[in-house]
């Protein structure tokens, strides 16, 4: 797919809400296409929490039709029991994403943050500005939807910059 055309969605896994956007374009023109929050069902237990978040990511997929996806890793810094949660839903949404064939690329929230926001120590309200910015939207996204938004549009600047040193060096990424 040319990069102009280039689809993308993003997914912000959670184990209450998970962030999910399509962005297309290259670095100069990116589209929001579409964003929003699936919200788990959380007085459910966690199988039927991780088969809405399957079935919704799947619809995501099926409806929008992206050449590829992103996900953010995980990043929990002392409860185990959350990476564990969290670990689960990011597993789910990368089994989900990969059903119809679209190829997941994992990003850290680093490597996030320097994309979108210019350095990798940019804060959650940096980014979300960086993200309305970027993107020309009016209002300014949740914080879910922004990192969804985030993590798809990292995707697109790393793939272009691939491909640009690819032609360049004649190296296939």
């Amino acid at each position: 797919m040319k990069p102009d055309k280039y689809r993308v969605i993003g997914v912000d896994p959670g184990s209450r809400k998970v962030g999910v956007a399509v962005v297309e374009g290259d670095s100069r023109t990116l589209r929001p296409v579409a964003y929003d929050i699936i919200r788990l069902p959380v007085k459910e237990n966690m199988v039927v929490r991780l088969r809405v978040l399957f079935d919704s990511i799947i619809a995501w997929v099926k409806r929008y039709q992206p050449a590829a996806a992103a996900i953010e890793d995980v990043f929990v810094r002392n409860n185990a029991r959350s990476a564990l949660v969290l670990g689960q839903a990011r597993g789910v949404a990368l089994l989900a994403l990969g059903e119809d064939g679209v190829q997941p690329f994992s990003y850290a929230p680093a490597t996030i943050k320097k994309a979108v926001g210019g350095h990798g120590r940019a804060g959650k309200d940096e980014i979300r500005a960086m993200v309305r910015l970027q993107l020309g939207l009016r209002q300014q996204p949740g914080e879910d939807a922004a990192d969804a938004l985030a993590v798809a549009m990292t995707h697109i600047y790393e793939y272009e910059l691939k491909q640009k040193i690819g032609q360049q060096t004649g190296v296939s990424f």
